[in-house]
Formats: structure tokens, C-alpha cells, sequence
């Protein structure tokens, strides 16, 4: 099995259109989809491409996901509301069904652990830079060699304790040095991709009434402040 691992589009159609067209993604035999998928400029249209995929797509929670159907959470209410509006309760209730990890068999790499932020829960942060005993704190019970997660819109892959720990990054709102959506392809190696498409005409056409700023942040800006807040 070859799994394309697509975390935190965010609701950005357009940057999911150019990684879905990657040779690649289209014949991979699962498209997994890490989490913090619609909360995001355009949330239908989102929906509905990944609805196209059928069965090949498999989801997991993300922090935003079940902040839109329960919790809160850090983001603005206003987000939440804007983008619930603009989703049916058939998908408000597959989010809110969604689970938080999931082990695939990976041709190469045996069984792969996906979660959306850290094994114990979708909001931890731990980082590129996060110490290895930080990393331990939360890999304590996964028996998978290879662990991929995502959350910090930041690619990265290091070994810790014998485990490899992939974070595949973001396809739809990257923090990082070259614009593009990034993401990772599992199966028979680990690789870490990024495909180009126009990042900037993207930001210029989201709704006028978004209500919240998009955010832009390079690889050591978003490292050093993730690890900043990573364990208060």
C-alpha cells in the first residue's frame, strides 16, 4: 500500500487541486487526510473534492475539525460560524465521527501510525526542535516504527528513540520557506513533497467576508514559536 498523507489543507481548494493532480496522489492507494481539513476559506468546495474520492480517502480529527462541531477551542467563533454555515450536516456530522489516529500497513515501512498533532491528542505541540525526552512524553505506548503527524504546518523528519516521526506538513496553509503545498508519500520510502501551484493569486481571491487574517509564517518562524507555546 502507497499513502499520500495530506494534512491541514484548511479548506484551500486550490492548493488541494494542484496536490490531488500530482501524478502520485492519484495513484496512490490511500489519501489520507491528517486532520484540520475545512476550517478554512472554502469549505464546500473542499468537501465535495474530497467526496469525489470515495473510498481512497481516509479522514482523521484534527483540532479544527472538532472545534467546528463541539469545542471551541483558540480559534475565533466567528471562524467556526462562517464556515458551519457553509457546510451541510451530512459533513458537519462526518467530522464530528472522525477519529483521532489510524494504523495503515505501508509497503516498506510495515504499519505506519497516522495522528494529527501528537498520539495522546490533536492540540500538542511538539516540534522539529522539541527535545528528544519532549518527544517520549508522547510517543509512550505507540508501537509503530514510523509515526507521521502534522498540526504545526511545518515539515520535518527525525528519528527519536528508534521511532521515526514524519510531519508531513501543510497543503494548504504551509509555514515555510518556498511557497507550495506541502505533503508527505508513504510507501516504499518516506518523502516529503511539495507541489507548486499559484500561492498568491489563491490568498487574493478568498471571500471578502473571511473573517479571519490568513497566516503567514517562515520554517524558523513557526519552529521557534511553536516550541515557544509548546508546553504551557
Amino acid at each position: 500500500m502507497r499513502v499520500a498523507a495530506l494534512y491541514d489543507v484548511h479548506a484551500n481548494v486550490g492548493a488541494l487541486e494542484a496536490v490531488l493532480a500530482e501524478p502520485d496522489v492519484a495513484s496512490a492507494d490511500v489519501i489520507l487526510l491528517g486532520g484540520d481539513v475545512l476550517a478554512g476559506p472554502w469549505p464546500s468546495e473542499t468537501a465535495e473534492l474530497l467526496d469525489s474520492l470515495g473510498e481512497r480517502a481516509r479522514w482523521l480529527r484534527g483540532n479544527a475539525d472538532r472545534e467546528l462541531v463541539g469545542d471551541r477551542g483558540r480559534a475565533p467563533a466567528e471562524l467556526h460560524q462562517w464556515v458551519r454555515a457553509r457546510l451541510n450536516d451530512t459533513t458537519l456530522d462526518r467530522l464530528a465521527g472522525l477519529p483521532l489516529s489510524l494504523t495503515l500497513p505501508v509497503d516498506g515501512l510495515g504499519p505506519v501510525y497516522f495522528c494529527h498533532a501528537t498520539p495522546r491528542n490533536d492540540t500538542e505541540i511538539r516540534t522539529a526542535i522539541s527535545p528528544d525526552e519532549r518527544w517520549l512524553e508522547v510517543l509512550g505506548g505507540v508501537r509503530e516504527e514510523v509515526v507521521v503527524c502534522g498540526h504545526t504546518h511545518v515539515q520535518f523528519d527525525r528519528v527519536v528513540a528508534g521511532i521515526r516521526v514524519v510531519n508531513a506538513g501543510s497543503v494548504g496553509m504551509p509555514y515555510e520557506d518556498a511557497p507550495g503545498a506541502y505533503w508527505g508519500l508513504l510507501g516504499p520510502e518516506v518523502e516529503l513533497r511539495r507541489t507548486e501551484f499559484d500561492a498568491a493569486a489563491v490568498i487574493a481571491a478568498i471571500p471578502a467576508d473571511y473573517p479571519v487574517e490568513w497566516p503567514v509564517a517562515d520554517t524558523r518562524e513557526a519552529t521557534e514559536y511553536f516550541e515557544s507555546i509548546a508546553y504551557d
